[in-house]
């Protein structure tokens, strides 16, 4: 390494925020950019350790420990502490076709298996891999790459999420004419109605990656929604190999009494719809609404966080998130070690933010809903929780039980459900014949990716389940292999 004691001189530094009060007032990106000499500070804090588990994409514990597209991250470290920006670019592509939504979207298991981390703060991988990639934008150096000949080869990938999009420039990489169908109006899956664009800017990132591919040769045909408007079988047919990148949009339901009152909504179903209505050009045009509502979010994951930070930015009078886990500690747990994902306590924008709002954190621990109760208008008014403990049964299992005497009401007339999904939906799988595993998924072995169908292959949450962006192009990247191969009888593709 350029620095080999930079992890010694320089301190952790991040690029600060746009304070919550000032971003709340509409619905840019939150991140101010660093200065290059601080970023090549943060690079050179990278310590040339002799096993980087950084880029090791392994599974420990349940949960990814280190990057899993395996990001060549000690490389790029260096070349960006010496200033060798382009060079940088070159390497993370190499990994990773689109380090600027990882960049902004991953959890970052980089940094949780960061040999640095073990003793101090980790280096700041998500935030020069960010920056990496849109100094390549600025300066010109991401360009269309069409391929140089066409193998005569037609692929179909159904749907246009991580998975697909990255499933889809491989196979294009390798000379193969991909075409891409996605249900919606707008190509780009979670990437584009799932996650905020506070957190993921539409037309500045996420349809700059597109049109990119889109020169490159990949064809994007919108409200295509195969098993209704597009007959599966007949894709068999016109296509040499077909790509299942659905994704796992399943949501899981709260079945409780008084679940079908009006205002209580799956959070995939608010969050797409305020997307679209910022697209559309009128946020509050939206047909599921927060404004001058009592909202409780159910669910602590990522996707009640965003569901937090939309409902503030529509003008909620209160809001509310519930989590049926116990609050996690500050700090590793000794039955959590390095390099495994760490277990702490975190504050995410969203909460950042109803705190600056509200004056505390939104989040209450070990809370479940009993039932909604709503008057004669069918409309949901309020809600009953309790608060819940976890004990280990005699298998050593955690068992969850009512804290008897702990019932409360909260007025509520907007309620979202955010907590999380089963897996894919079913009809696509079953006019295809393709064989689901125990949890609902489409059966296809990891590394290999074919279904019980041969010339049909899946890759993404439809397959493993909901994860992460950075899992979902991993496995993109994996099925592009595996079909080229399937195509061509070899495959050279990374």
């Amino acid at each position: 390494m350029g620095k080999p004691t930079g992890f010694i001189e320089y301190l952790r530094e991040l690029p600060v925020d746009r304070s919550p009060r000032d971003r709340l007032r509409d619905w840019d990106e939150f991140h101010h950019e660093m200065e290059e000499q601080r970023l090549r500070q943060q690079g050179a804090r990278c310590m040339d350790c002799g096993i980087p588990f950084c880029h090791t994409g392994l599974l420990l514990a349940g949960a990814a420990s280190g990057c899993p597209v395996n990001n060549l991250i000690p490389e790029w470290n260096d070349l960006v502490y010496r200033g060798l920006w382009r060079e940088a670019l070159a390497r993370l592509h190499r990994t990773n076709n689109f380090p600027e939504f990882t960049g902004r979207v991953c959890p970052a298991p980089c940094e949780g298996s960061c040999v640095v981390g073990m003793k101090g703060p980790p280096v700041t991988i998500k935030n020069i891999e960010n920056s990496i990639v849109e100094r390549g934008w600025e300066e010109g150096w991401i360009l269309p790459e069409p391929p140089a000949a066409r193998t005569g080869k037609k692929v179909v990938v159904i749907g246009s999420g991580p998975a697909g999009l990255a499933a889809a420039a491989q196979l294009n990489r390798a000379g193969h004419q991909v075409t891409v169908l996605e249900r919606a109006d707008r190509p780009g899956g979670l990437l584009q109605y799932g996650i905020p664009n506070m957190k993921l800017d539409k037309r500045q990132v996420v349809e700059r990656r597109l049109r990119l591919l889109e020169a490159e040769g990949v064809k994007f045909i919108c409200n295509a929604h195969v098993g209704e408007n597009v007959e599966a079988l007949l894709l068999l047919k016109d296509f040499d190999a077909t790509v299942l990148c659905t994704g796992a949009t399943r949501p899981r339901d709260l079945e409780v009494a008084g679940r079908e009152l009006a205002g209580v909504h799956f959070a995939m179903d608010y969050l797409s719809a305020a997307t679209r209505a910022l697209l559309a050009g009128s946020p509050d045009e939206t047909p599921i609404q927060a404004r001058g509502r009592d909202v409780v979010v159910i669910g602590g994951g990522d996707t009640g966080t965003d569901c937090v930070a939309t409902a503030l930015r529509q003008g909620c009078r209160s809001i509310v998130q519930f989590e049926i886990l116990p609050r996690p500690p500050a700090e590793r747990a000794g039955d959590n070690p390095w390099p495994e994902w760490p277990k702490v306590q975190r504050t995410d924008y969203g909460q950042e933010e109803a705190a600056a709002r509200f004056g505390s954190d939104p989040r209450i621990y070990q809370t479940t809903v009993r039932r909604f109760l709503g008057g004669d208008d069918g409309q949901v008014a309020e809600l009953e929780t309790i608060e819940v403990a976890w004990q280990r049964d005699a298998a050593g299992r955690w068992q969850a039980g009512e804290q008897a005497g702990s019932e409360r009401r909260r007025p509520a007339q907007l309620v979202l459900l955010a907590l999380g999904f089963l897996g894919p939906e079913q009809p696509l799988l079953r006019d295809l014949g393709v064989a689901s595993d125990e949890r609902g998924n489409v059966r296809a072995e990891h590394g290999r990716f074919t279904t019980s169908v041969p010339g049909v292959f899946a890759a993404g949450d439809c397959r493993r389940g909901q994860s992460l962006v950075v899992w979902a192009i991993n496995e993109g990247r994996g099925v592009a292999r595996e079909v080229d191969r399937y195509l061509m009888g070899g495959t050279d593709l990374p």
